[in-house]
């Protein structure tokens, strides 16, 4: 095992990541460091027309002795952090502020003097590209579609079109939420006026024109987030409407006329009111209507409609390169990047997020695997067939299942008494990439009654839920219960199951194909038949067949 550290010096903020890489490539997050270090600040303040005539003459700013003593400071603490927990190497990469200041070597020096760390400046193609690594990392695209990934920074924003196999387009554009707020919006403390917007989004639209045409072309089916701003915009979305506030982000939609709805009302608030919007981050309300102007813009532009949130960005890319490095030399993207199933040395980095982080929390907690997989097999062929006998007509949901099946004993790694209720604390607190917070619920809410008590409305987790995603627990912890109950000897002595509708009276015959005498797991199922018709308003009838007899 190696312990490996990535540093995003951005324009706004440092980010620091500290991982612990396994021999087959997965990582664990040791720790996870930011700090608002305002590195652009007064960087791009010089008045819009005036900036963009020095660009073209130079192309270069400079950063303020403050910012970059502010800067080096913060990366010599984040040196620490890392080394502290032994970290063997650290990529330390510099983006916007940094490479367009024409002093930008000064601030690498000083890292270098204060931190022993050597800083590299990237280009913004090369910040496009890890960006895209990063943000693929954790999120499940499916097979065949592409997603509009984009990344609204400091002083630059990233716009990717890629799918599982590649990219097919990227951009780095000179514009951010810091660097717009200095060139448009002269007093930050002030409300935004109506023309100071509409010369914001004039300035965007024209700076975007040429990357729009290119990603219309893409035909993009998804678009995520996955900076600072796009979050901080759900968050106050979240904080606004009147489901429960989400614990978690990632994947979260967020609806355009949710953000058109927050921009006019920032807009109209003073900075003071607006860092007591409730949900907004308050180091970020004197910026985030630069950065709102470039996502509302943006999406107006390409046709979005909404955008979910990823909570991987540059840092994630910086790691995932290193590892793809370090397996063979690597194409430009691996052939499976998120799209699961990867088998050859290498493809794991970037195989699909959502069974990659399953599997890496059944490892965590010692789940048998082989009992684990026959009660998939067990209780999506149930979840299949009850479908044709038309008891429900749930698709998507039946891949929760298969995860919650997975991981349903996972408890056990705590305590064999009451291990449903562990399994659910673990799924619903662990790190599970690809999955939004509904989702987690979900999985959780399907490990937790997979044995003992049936789902109740008196229990706080089942009773947070919305009636639709009640039912959709009912139904699939049904099948787990029973697959659960077919396999109660872990002996995987039932090897398979048939059910029919039959009549007069109407109720549904399950069949158990069983190698051996499997007289335990028919009581066990038949203690299940109370809750199937409850469940379904069907009686359920079992019985044993030898598999491979009617």
């Amino acid at each position: 095992m190696k312990i490996f550290a990535a540093m995003d010096i951005g324009t706004n903020s440092v980010r620091l990541g500290v991982v612990e890489v396994q021999k087959d490539y997965t990582w664990t997050t040791l720790a996870s460091q930011k700090q608002v270090v305002r590195l652009g600040e007064g960087e791009f303040a010089a008045p819009a027309a005036k900036r963009r005539k020095e660009d073209d003459a130079n192309g270069h700013h400079r950063l303020t002795e403050e910012a970059i003593a502010r800067g080096a400071l913060v990366c010599a603490r984040f040196a620490e952090v890392a080394r502290g927990f032994g970290a063997e190497e650290i990529v330390a990469l510099a983006t916007a502020a940094v490479r367009e200041a024409e002093n930008g070597d000064e601030f690498v020096e000083k890292v270098r003097a204060q931190a022993d760390l050597d800083v590299r400046i990237i280009s913004g193609q090369e910040e496009a590209r890890l960006i895209y690594l990063g943000v693929l990392s954790g999120i499940e695209l499916p097979s065949g579609e592409s997603a509009l990934i984009m990344d609204i920074g400091g002083g630059s924003t990233e716009l990717i079109v890629g799918d599982g196999q590649g990219y097919s387009f990227l951009d780095s554009l000179r514009m951010g939420a810091i660097r717009l707020t200095q060139e448009f919006l002269g007093d930050a403390a002030a409300p935004v006026t109506a023309a100071q917007w509409a010369a914001m989004t004039r300035h965007v639209r024209s700076a975007l024109a040429p990357a729009s045409r290119a990603i219309a072309r893409t035909r993009f089916s998804v678009m995520y987030g996955s900076s600072g701003t796009a979050q901080n915009l759900a968050e106050i979305a979240a904080n606004g409407g009147t489901a429960p506030v989400p614990t978690s982000f990632r994947n979260y939609s967020l609806a355009l006329a949710d953000v058109q709805a927050i921009s006019r009302r920032l807009c109209s608030l003073p900075l003071d009111q607006r860092r007591r919007v409730p949900g907004i981050n308050p180091e970020r309300g004197d910026i985030i209507l630069g950065g709102v102007a470039i996502l509302q813009t943006t999406m107006e532009a390409v046709g979005a409609t909404s955008i979910l949130i990823s909570d991987r960005a540059l840092r994630e890319g910086i790691v995932v390169d290193r590892l793809m490095r370090e397996t063979s030399p690597p194409p430009l993207a691996p052939p499976e990047l998120g799209t699961g199933g990867a088998e050859a040395e290498g493809d794991h980095v970037l195989a699909g997020a959502r069974l990659r982080s399953i599997r890496k929390l059944m490892r965590a907690t010692n789940v048998d695997e082989d009992h684990a997989t026959h009660i998939v097999h067990l209780s999506l062929a149930l979840f299949d067939q009850w479908k044709a006998l038309g008891l429900h007509d749930y698709g998507r949901a039946r891949e929760l299942l298969e995860y919650a099946a997975l991981l349903h004993d996972a408890g056990f790694f705590v305590s064999h008494t009451d291990h449903q209720q562990h399994s659910y604390y673990l799924i619903r607190h662990s790190e599970l990439l690809g999955f939004n917070d509904r989702e987690i619920e979900i999985i959780a809410n399907l490990a937790f009654y997979h044995r003992k008590a049936a789902p109740r409305r008196r229990h706080p987790q089942f009773a947070s839920l919305d009636a639709k995603t009640q039912r959709v627990v009912r139904v699939l912890s049904c099948a787990l219960r029973l697959a659960e109950a077919l396999d109660r000897s872990h002996l995987m002595l039932v090897k398979n199951v048939r059910c029919e509708r039959l009549a007069r009276p109407d109720r549904v015959r399950m069949t158990l194909e069983a190698s051996a005498d499997a007289q335990l797991e028919l009581w066990a199922a038949q203690a299940q038949a109370a809750i199937f018709e409850k469940t379904f308003g069907l009686p359920l009838e079992a019985r044993v067949a030898q598999a491979g007899t009617s």
